[in-house]
This record gives C-alpha cells, structure tokens and sequence, in this order.
C-alpha cells in the first residue's frame, strides 16, 4: 500500500502579513494626505466659521418663531461660502505652503552654513576646505564672465549683414 503525503506550508507568516497590510494601507494613507488641501480646508472651515458668526448675531435678533427657518438659512450661507471661496482658498494655501517651504529651506541652510563656518573656526583643516571651494568658485565664474565676454570671430561674421558684393553688379 502506497501513500503519498503532501504538506502545504505556507511561506509566509500570518501575523507577518498582516503587518505588512498594515503598512502598506498606513502608507497610502499617508501618499493621500496633502498638506495643501487639509490647510484649504482649515481656511475654508475659518472663513464659515465667520460668516456663521455674523448670520447668527443678525438671527439673534429676530423673533423667537423663526428661528428653524433661520437655522436653515445659516447652514445654507455656510455652504454656499464654502463652495464660493473653495478655490480662493486653496490658491491661498498653495501659494502658504510654498512661502513656508521657502522659509524653512533658507532657515536650514543659513543654520548649516553658521554651524560650518563655526566649525571651521575651530578646525584648520575644514577652513582650509572652504577657501579650496571659494578659489574653485571664483574661477569657474571668472571663467564664465571671460566665455560671455569673448565672442568668437566667426560669430560676430555669421551675426552681421554681409556686404553687397561688387562683382554683380551691373
């Protein structure tokens, strides 16, 4: 009598795939998220906010009898400046986000440039660098300045009219 066992392991584990779902969902979570639409959204949410203040200190006055009416009517002035100002918004929060960007990019890169001078006060051989950068800097603009200053006789020939030649003429 012959038998044949067969053995299906599964190669991989369950709990590690489930960690790995995880992950990845957390990360296209995180691909969705956009910092300029949640900052559109934050600016819309503040500018309805307003509106609704004022809309309730105007239904504040009416009559008590319509005030269902006039709770509609605030809801209504919310949504209708939220579609109006959507766009306006978040043009606002783009144009936010790349200034702040800016701000923060330039703020890095004058604290490393103040954490590197600081530090090649203090080390001969990183101050010996810089000046090596600063003299290969100065020449490649000495020598970009001497290539924008000198034009090549054969293109000032090409550029210019040429003369009428005499020999054609009648």
């Amino acid at each position: 009598m012959t038998s044949f066992v067969h053995l299906e392991y599964s190669t991989q584990h369950p709990g590690v795939a489930r960690v790995e779902s995880a992950i990845a969902s957390a990360q296209a979570i995180k691909r969705g998220f956009s910092g300029t639409r949640s900052l559109a959204t934050l600016l819309l949410s503040a500018m309805a906010a307003a509106v609704m203040v004022v809309a309730y200190q105007v239904m504040d006055s009416m009559a008590e009898g319509h005030l269902l009416v006039m709770w509609i009517g605030l809801w209504v002035v919310a949504f209708a400046t939220l579609a109006v100002c959507a766009s306006t918004s978040r043009t606002l929060a783009a144009s936010i986000k790349a200034s702040l960007d800016r701000w923060s990019r330039n703020l890095a890169t004058r604290r490393a440039d103040e954490r590197l001078w600081a530090m090649a006060q203090t080390d001969d051989r990183v101050m010996a660098d810089l000046r090596c950068a600063m003299q290969r800097a100065d020449a490649r603009y000495d020598a970009r300045d001497e290539a924008l200053l000198f034009v090549p006789p054969a293109t000032t020939r090409a550029v210019l009219p040429s003369a009428p030649n005499r020999s054609n003429r009648a």
